[in-house]
């Protein structure tokens, strides 16, 4: 058993001095901890933003305890609260759980109509040459209806995220300009994270936003970026460390 764990520890030493050299390719996803980590309630912080900007521009994740919906656009970092307002993230501020990437735009495409969440996947869907490589997403426009929550901010002994989310404030928009950003994984990513998309929503004035839950929308535009690389950041905390 000692072994095991120590085996464990230098694969997370020598992982760390990897994610220290300076990036080689800027067409990587840098994810911090896994989704099945969070969805249990391991919500300790393991990177801060300061050092969440070293590996993109663009993105999202969360914060300490669960506190709010974070999103990336443009290099700016800003969390939406359980009040649903929007405010800057410190860089001194640490996640539990985040996703970026360096923006590059490799298509573009209109969006012309529709009515759902689901449906916009579909759309966007047929516009990929791949389902088995990573895209960044960013939708901008004038918006006819986004629907978004946002979570309060946990305390220990966390509780798991689905408890949490029973509890989530839920925010409606209509004929609203701001920007949907967020990643496609695909089917095989496993425990590691949310097959299929993931996105979050930040209004242009950057007051409101939130995971975005639904949507309707016309003619507004979508870039993708084609991602082919992941690197993981794993947690260090015992709660991670325990998880069966």
């Amino acid at each position: 058993m000692r072994m095991m764990k120590n085996a464990f520890f230098l694969m997370l030493t020598i992982f760390s001095i990897a994610l220290s050299l300076p990036a080689g390719n800027r067409d990587t996803l840098f994810q911090v901890s896994t989704f099945k980590a969070l969805s249990e309630g391991i919500y300790e912080g393991e990177i801060t933003f300061n050092e969440l900007r070293r590996h993109g521009d663009f993105g999202m994740g969360t914060l300490l305890g669960l506190d709010g919906e974070v999103i990336a656009v443009n290099g700016r970092f800003y969390k939406v609260g359980f009040n649903g307002k929007a405010v800057p993230v410190p860089g001194s501020a640490l996640s539990p759980f985040a996703m970026v990437t360096f923006f590059s735009q490799d298509k573009e495409a209109v969006i012309e109509k529709t009515d759902s969440l689901k449906e916009l996947g579909q759309q966007l869907d047929a516009l990929l040459p791949s389902k088995n490589i990573f895209y960044a997403i960013k939708i901008e426009g004038t918006f006819t209806y986004i629907k978004t929550r946002s979570v309060e901010k946990q305390k220990p002994p966390y509780p798991r995220l689905d408890d949490v989310t029973a509890k989530q404030s839920v925010f409606e928009f209509e004929n609203v300009r701001g920007t949907i950003a967020g990643f496609r994984c695909p089917e095989y990513i496993g425990q590691t994270n949310i097959s299929g998309y993931h996105f979050h929503f930040i209004t242009d004035d950057r007051k409101a936003g939130g995971h975005l839950l639904g949507c309707r929308m016309e003619k507004v535009r979508a870039s993708i970026d084609y991602t082919e690389n992941f690197l993981m950041r794993l947690p260090r905390n015992q709660s991670f460390l325990n998880l069966p």
